[in-house]
């Protein structure tokens, strides 16, 4: 798995383990007691302030801003998630069958997201 892959597992994984058992004083809690308007704002508030960085070319913002917009979106996955203990790389987009037909024939020909 890669650097960044391995970042977003152990994020999901603190942030599952937050929302199993609740820290006083956590803004993860906060956002998960909040609910889905809450964490859905802060996405967009997130998104939008990559999206600034990128344009203003600042490298490094978008690091910053981007490492908070994942954050944000790992919190709506466990908020959002059906089973707590299912991995939200199980449903890779690219490995769905309708996607895996549309990427036959593009640049992403035989991309997957398993993992080893």
């Amino acid at each position: 798995m890669s650097q960044l892959g391995n970042m977003l597992d152990e994020l999901y994984t603190i942030i599952l383990d937050r929302k199993q058992r609740p820290k006083e004083g956590s803004y993860t809690n906060y956002l998960l007691d909040k609910g889905i308007d809450k964490i859905c704002k802060k996405i967009g508030e997130e998104a939008a302030e990559v999206i600034i960085a990128a344009k203003n070319a600042q490298p490094e913002e978008v690091v910053y801003e981007a490492a908070d917009l994942f954050y944000h979106v790992c919190v709506l996955l466990v908020e959002q998630g059906p089973d707590s203990t299912e991995h939200p790389a199980s449903h890779c987009p690219i490995d769905h069958p309708k996607r895996k037909t549309a990427l036959s024939h593009g640049p992403l020909n035989g991309a997957s997201c398993k993992m080893n």
